[in-house]
């Protein structure tokens, strides 16, 4: 007999708007002893089915839905459904970008909570971070390889995140012969490296392609300061779009390295780019006080915020970072700023960079919103599913 989770009288009103999440407040009793991920039948308190959901009994969101049908059952063909639906979504948009590289499965804006499946060319790399995507790991994996027989299957499910499933991080191939972690990837005609072994997330950044595109058509004829550059592909396509010279700036050696390849790769001039392992933060301060200048800067920090706790601090970081850059900026010049941080709304975002712009004695336009790509959709039902946030900005002295 399937388990069943009751709901608290009027805790009901967001599953009926058909977003996937189930609060522990929201539980008035769990009938049977569901076990982690196993899925269970979701019902109202006056007992109408509402859901089939994934059971996470420690953590805050105490269950995910997979359905809102009775009869539904989770398995090969469900997952089979769900992936054919999502291809068909994004199809025109691999077709007119001529793209070898996508996020094929977004989690639960593709009605897959937990569940991440990236394309790179013929590896495909899948990501499972709730309970739920753990127990249904093989039949997961079943429904790639009916769909995509011929791909190689790479697991990156090596996510601190886990921990509030319950759960223990995870990475490794699971299907095919992986000769090399590097896989090269297209977009917009240009060439990119990934490595889906060593490469943060699933191995790379999808969700900036359209971005990049927007900063390389900015950057013709610009000094370009390119701060978290990560693999530099941002860098790669200014200095197609024909940048004057792109400084990039990261932490890492690794992917300072990978930028440099991702310029080869392309034949583009190594000479009109310089890669720096420096703290950014540290690095802006000291060319502030050298008197450096540059005519653009791109600034794609990681998340600042995964808390609500968090917020406060970042919004400061997110100010302080603006300010210092906007300062470097000659005069009409652009500044692209971003946050990932799904907490952070774009109101406030928008207000932080202005007041930065304040504190630097500048006046900022913000020219162009952006945002992430077309395949990493926006579901009507899951709001949360938008999570990053862009602005150009044109910098005058104020």
């Amino acid at each position: 007999m399937t388990a069943k989770l009751i709901l608290n009288s009027g805790r009901d009103k967001s599953l009926r708007r058909k977003h996937p999440w189930i609060f522990s407040k929201a539980v008035k009793t769990v009938v049977g002893d569901p076990q982690l991920g196993e899925t269970i039948d979701v019902f109202d308190h006056k007992n109408n089915f509402i859901a089939k959901a994934a059971y996470s009994p420690s953590s805050q969101i105490r269950a995910r839905v997979w359905d809102f049908h009775q009869d539904t059952i989770i398995d090969v063909p469900f997952f089979i459904n769900k992936i054919q639906r999502a291809e068909k979504v994004r199809r025109p948009l691999i077709e007119r970008d001529g793209l070898t590289g996508y996020r094929l499965i977004a989690g639960e804006a593709d009605g897959l909570p937990g569940v991440t499946i990236d394309v790179f060319a013929n590896v495909i790399v899948c990501q499972l971070l709730s309970a739920g995507a753990e127990v249904h790991r093989e039949t997961i994996l079943d429904a790639i390889i009916e769909l995509y027989p011929n791909a190689i299957v790479y697991e990156r499910s090596d996510v601190s995140v886990r921990k509030k499933e319950g759960l223990k991080e995870r990475k490794g191939l699971l299907h095919g012969d992986l000769t090399s972690s590097e896989v090269t990837i297209e977009e917009n005609g240009i060439k990119l490296l990934v490595d889906v072994v060593r490469g943060h997330k699933t191995g790379f950044y999808l969700d900036q392609r359209n971005n990049r595109k927007i900063a390389g058509e900015l950057a013709k004829d610009k000094t370009v300061l390119n701060c978290f550059c990560y693999t530099g592909t941002f860098a790669t396509y200014a200095i197609k779009a024909g940048a004057k010279h792109v400084t990039n700036v990261d932490v890492s050696d690794y992917a300072l390295n990978m930028g440099k390849k991702n310029l080869e790769i392309n034949e583009l001039d190594l000479s009109k780019a310089d890669f720096i392992n420096a703290d950014v933060f540290k690095l802006l301060r000291q060319y502030k006080e050298e008197g450096k200048t540059f005519d653009m800067i791109i600034l794609d920090p990681p998340k600042f915020a995964d808390s609500k706790s968090q917020l406060q601090g970042a919004c400061r970081g997110y100010k302080d970072i603006n300010m210092l850059a906007m300062s470097l900026i000659n005069e009409g010049g652009y500044l692209l700023t971003f946050s990932c941080s799904g907490l952070m709304e774009p109101s406030l975002f928008q207000k932080i960079v202005a007041d930065a712009a304040l504190d630097a004695n500048k006046d900022v336009y913000f020219t162009q919103k952006l945002q992430q790509a077309e395949d990493h959709p926006v579901s009507g039902a899951y709001p949360e599913s938008f999570y990053l946030k862009g602005l150009v900005c044109q910098v005058f002295s104020s």
